[in-house]
This record gives C-alpha cells, sequence and structure tokens, in this order.
C-alpha cells in the first residue's frame, strides 16, 4: 500500500507504523486517519505480526487535529466535532487497546493533544529525553479527548490530571515517567535503538499470552476483584490451551530456551 501520510512495513514480526507529515508535526487530517486505521487493521490480522511499534516522523511525534483541515471561521457553521471523535479518534484508540499484540511506542518529540493520548493509549511507551506531554485543548475551549481524561485521572491521579488538563502545561519525558505515565525516559539518540530492541523482544514472546495479558490489565480498570478474579481464570484458561504455553512448560523442563510461535 502506497501511504501518504504515514510510513508502514513489517520485519522480524515487528510492523512499524511512523506518522509522517513532518511540516506538520505529525498532526492528523482526514486521509492520515483513514491511513492509521487501514494500517492499524493490517497489524492486528497479520499473523507474522507479533508486535506494533509506532512512532513519528521528524522532530514531533504527533500533535494531535491539523486545524487547518476543519473550518472554524467566524461565517462558517461549527464542526461537528463528537461525529469527528466518534468516527475518528475513538476507533483508533480502541484499535490500539484491543491489539491483542503488544504495542510499543516511541514519542521522539513533542506529543499534543490527541497525539498524547494516542501515546497513552499504547502498552509500553518510551520518550525521547528533549519529548514533551502537552493536553493542549483547553488552549481552544475543549476537553482532553481519544481517552486522555481517562488515561490522565487513572494513571497519574486526580490532582495530576485536572492540573495537565486545565492548565495544559507543558511535562517532560522525566516527569511522565516519575508520574508513571509512560515506561521509560531514554537519551534521544539511544530511543530508536531501545524501541526496536523492545518490539523484536515481543515479537519472539508468547503473543496470545501477552495479549490476554493485555486485556485483563485493561480490565481491571473497570472490574471489582470477583470479576477479575473470573476474567483472569477464563483468560487463563484461554492460555493453557495454546501451543505456546506447551513450549514453554517444555523449554523449562529441558532446560533451554523456548521457542515461542506467537499461538
Amino acid at each position: 500500500m502506497n501511504y501518504t501520510t504515514i510510513d508502514y512495513h513489517c520485519d522480524g514480526g515487528v510492523a512499524t507504523l511512523a506518522f509522517n507529515r513532518p511540516d506538520k508535526l505529525n498532526s492528523f487530517n482526514a486521509t492520515m486517519h483513514a491511513e492509521v486505521r487501514e494500517a492499524l487493521d493490517a497489524a492486528r490480522d497479520d499473523e507474522a505480526v507479533r508486535c506494533l511499534l509506532v512512532t513519528g516522523r521528524g522532530r514531533g511525534f504527533c500533535a494531535g487535529q491539523d486545524l487547518s483541515d476543519r473550518n472554524v471561521g467566524a461565517g462558517d457553521a461549527p464542526p461537528d466535532l463528537e461525529a469527528s471523535i466518534r468516527e475518528n479518534y475513538n476507533p483508533l484508540i480502541q484499535r490500539i487497546t484491543g491489539m491483542r499484540k503488544p504495542v510499543v511506542c516511541a514519542v521522539n518529540g513533542v506529543a499534543a493533544g490527541a497525539g498524547a493520548n494516542i501515546a497513552l493509549a499504547c502498552d509500553i511507551v518510551i520518550a525521547a529525553r528533549s519529548a514533551s506531554f502537552i493536553q493542549a485543548f483547553c488552549k481552544i475551549g475543549l476537553i482532553p479527548d481519544s481517552g486522555g481524561t481517562w488515561w490522565l485521572a487513572h494513571l497519574a491521579g486526580r490532582a495530576r490530571a485536572l492540573g495537565l488538563a486545565l492548565t495544559g502545561e507543558r511535562i517532560d519525558a522525566a516527569t511522565a515517567k516519575d508520574w508513571g505515565l509512560i515506561w521509560d525516559c531514554v537519551d534521544d539518540e539511544a530511543l530508536p535503538a531501545r524501541a526496536r530492541s523492545l518490539a523484536e523482544h515481543f515479537a519472539t514472546q508468547p503473543t496470545l499470552g501477552l495479549g490476554l495479558t493485555k486485556a485483563a490489565v485493561n480490565a481491571a480498570f473497570a472490574n471489582d476483584l470477583p470479576a477479575q478474579l473470573d476474567l483472569e481464570a477464563r483468560l487463563q484458561g484461554e492460555a493453557g490451551r495454546s501451543a505456546d504455553y506447551r513450549e514453554g512448560v517444555a523449554a523449562f523442563m529441558e532446560k533451554r530456551k523456548p521457542r515461542f510461535s506467537g499461538k
């Protein structure tokens, strides 16, 4: 597929999706939404893909919505932002969180607005030390979307969630790590290799089990303990029927490195 707003390729079990509108800080327009959806579906459906790596080209990760892609002048009818979110951003977030494969995110620069929340939706987020996160919505009279209010409240707590959402204050990658918003912060020059190494590691691991673990952790935010125990039992039953479980036990008993197939 010849994409115009993203790069997408697969190699060694890792699919890489890179936002590629560097002159617009990789902000989303209608074409980019369609291409990202197609790439996410391709990564989900391709059995050869066992990990997805998301990043951005140029000096930014993603600046959220391209405001020049909407008509909001004084003489224009107001845009239907609810429809835009329901048709574009919500399905994007659900594709990432619902993917039964690990999703690694390498934040290479500013992640603002929906771009910040797309990063937070990924499973393992690594940011360059110079990267930053901004809930910029308040600066144009909007609320955090793309799961922003959910991620901030659950990961950072009420005080920090409201502080970030109401002030639009920029936080650097080191602070994001300290607050539990992301997994790691690394030197800028180390980011590509670190993210790729982690993605390649996941591509050799028991993909089904990792996907079930992801589903269980995501469900824990809404479940009470009895419901979570029930879910764990059901998902463990599924994992226990996998070829990877048999291989993992065999490798342990035989004192060798396992050769997981992802099934």
